[in-house]
């Protein structure tokens, strides 16, 4: 995959309603200023349509319903997507109790809910889409400290409390020059089931050369620290609370002004920004190549040593029933995510997360117009 920075950019997307990620709401009706002219999405089935999971794309989300929102209103029809930013995890249960229509979540769901799934989709199996990319940063708050370089080996040690002070050397070894406090490190950890937690800790497991044992899941592994629930709870925590760090979407990260360390892979030290993290995504396979469940294989991407490439990534997925929706839930799931996968994807650079590239888009769509058949 060859990510390229979108060309286009819609103007405001009622970012009053974008920064308020603590909780879902039925009131997406922003206006927005996209041009909704050549949009392919239909408008057609039922009028709402109810989601929940990964508060990592909520932002994203609420961009995707206020363009779709504008694209059915130039078609005659009123439309809302619900978007509960609840957590992964908690995405993944209400998708299988069959209590929402779709869910978002930052993993693929597989095994044992992969199986349930199954069950609730008539027979069928679930399809994770991704359709939002995001480079998770390591925010951290430290007075003085502007520019934090920390690598795989120093991030794992931080979080499971191995590190306990700004000034150890092995933070300062990498960090030449800048003068690190004697001052306790606070972490911060999602507590809720966090498809975030998951891929920090694949993360971890891949880049730390042995330093992070916890292995990796939706449940933060290291032991210490305090939890916060949702994305916009741990980068609040972080904002006010001095010498403390957490792992958050760098969308989030911006929004409450947090300060993002730059990881060293072995090949110098990297930025967190889109064009960084589009070179690391931009050889991630898929799991099963050829598929419509387009799960993503991220190792590789995660213990890349490529100059340049930012290599704390997650793609977003929303999980999806191949078959066994009703007439009037496949062509609302269909429209609304034809809608995402196109025109919303224009403004999401602006937000902190890396638009589609025009190649993956046409994988995507392909998967999205198979929903039913």
């Amino acid at each position: 995959m060859k990510l390229q920075r979108s060309s286009a950019l819609i103007g405001a997307i009622a970012l009053g309603a974008i920064a308020l990620a603590g909780c879902g709401s039925d009131d997406n009706s922003a206006s927005s200023s996209a041009d909704t002219s050549g949009s392919t999405a239909t408008c057609e089935g039922k009028d709402k349509i109810s989601a929940a999971g990964s508060s990592a794309q909520k932002n994203a989300m609420d961009a995707f319903t206020s363009v779709y929102i504008a694209v059915c209103n130039d078609k005659g029809k009123t439309v809302n997507v619900a978007y509960n930013p609840s957590g992964s995890g908690d995405g993944r249960t209400q998708f299988i109790a069959s209590q929402i229509d779709f869910a978002g979540s930052d993993s693929a769901i597989k095994e044992e809910q992969a199986a349930a799934a199954k069950q609730r989709c008539a027979g069928n199996d679930a399809w994770n889409l991704p359709l939002v990319f995001g480079p998770v940063s390591l925010a951290y708050n430290i007075d003085g400290v502007d520019n934090l370089v920390l690598n795989g080996d120093t991030a794992a040690k931080i979080f499971n409390g191995t590190i306990k002070k700004w000034n150890d050397p092995a933070i300062a070894a990498l960090n030449e020059g800048t003068t690190l406090p004697d001052k306790d490190i606070v972490v911060f950890f999602r507590s809720d089931s966090s498809g975030t937690t998951d891929n920090f800790q694949q993360y971890l497991t891949a880049a730390s050369n042995g330093a992070w044992t916890g292995g990796a899941g939706s449940d933060f592994k290291g032991g210490i620290g305090q939890g916060a629930k949702g994305s916009a709870g741990v980068a609040q925590g972080v904002a006010t609370t001095p010498g403390s760090i957490t792992y958050v979407e760098k969308s989030f990260a911006d929004q409450n002004k947090l300060n993002s360390a730059q990881i060293n892979t072995g090949s110098g030290a990297v930025e967190v920004s889109t064009e960084s993290a589009s070179k690391a995504i931009a050889n991630t396979p898929f799991k099963t190549p050829g598929s419509k469940d387009l799960a993503l294989d991220l190792k590789s991407t995660y213990a890349t040593t490529e100059p340049g490439a930012y290599p704390l990534i997650l793609a977003t997925y929303e999980i999806v029933c191949s078959k066994g929706y009703d007439e009037a839930t496949t062509q609302a799931v269909q429209s609304f995510l034809t809608s995402a996968v196109n025109e919303g994807q224009q403004d999401l650079e602006n937000l902190g997360y890396v638009p589609l590239p025009d190649s993956f888009k046409e994988t995507v769509s392909a998967s999205i117009s198979s929903i039913g058949q």
